[in-house]
């Protein structure tokens, strides 16, 4: 199974957050992970995967314009179809409580339904889902101060959906 991980990141919070997922994925010994900054990522390898996830950090309640830009290159596989039925995933970080966590999520999603993806969010059974989380994908609110990108909550809830992510796309392409 392949999985690309791909993100944009300013202050290396959302580059933890993308390698916690990828961690989370790797779990299993099922997946080769894909870790990819926007930059280094190439929008004509994604067909090949089972399951790609995308984040950044939100930008008052939207996509940056990194993320935007390279999600903006997608419209040829759209038009070809080539990404229906591929397993979909989401995550972003923000520096304040409140800073749009949600409408980021929400925001990140919709490309991947018009793509016509399977979305598999982050259910709220996983304990730091629900106290710290979302069912949209994972959003975290990073602290501005101190060397500590992620909080050990924050590694949890990365790595949980690295392992969703695998468990969905295993059923998707293996019937399971």
């Amino acid at each position: 199974m392949k999985i690309c991980i791909v993100y944009d990141s300013e202050g290396g919070h959302t580059e933890a957050l993308a390698k916690a997922i990828a961690s989370g994925a790797e779990l299993s010994g099922e997946a080769t992970v894909y870790v990819k900054h926007v930059e280094d990522a190439d929008v004509r390898e994604l067909p090949e995967m089972d399951a790609i996830i995308w984040g950044c950090p939100g930008h008052f309640g939207t996509i940056s314009s990194g993320l935007k830009t390279w999600i903006d290159k997608l419209g040829y596989l759209w038009a070809e179809g080539k990404l229906i039925n591929k397993v979909g995933a989401v995550f972003c970080t923000t520096a304040t409580t409140h800073g749009g966590l949600e409408a980021t999520l929400l925001n990140l999603i919709t490309p991947m339904l018009h793509q016509g993806m399977i979305i598999a969010g982050l259910p709220g059974n996983i304990p730091e889902n629900a106290l710290y989380g979302t069912y949209y994908g994972v959003g975290i609110t990073c602290p501005i101060e101190g060397d500590e990108l992620l909080t050990e909550n924050d590694q949890a809830l990365g790595k949980a959906l690295g392992e969703r992510v695998v468990q969905v796309a295993k059923r998707m392409t293996q019937g399971q």
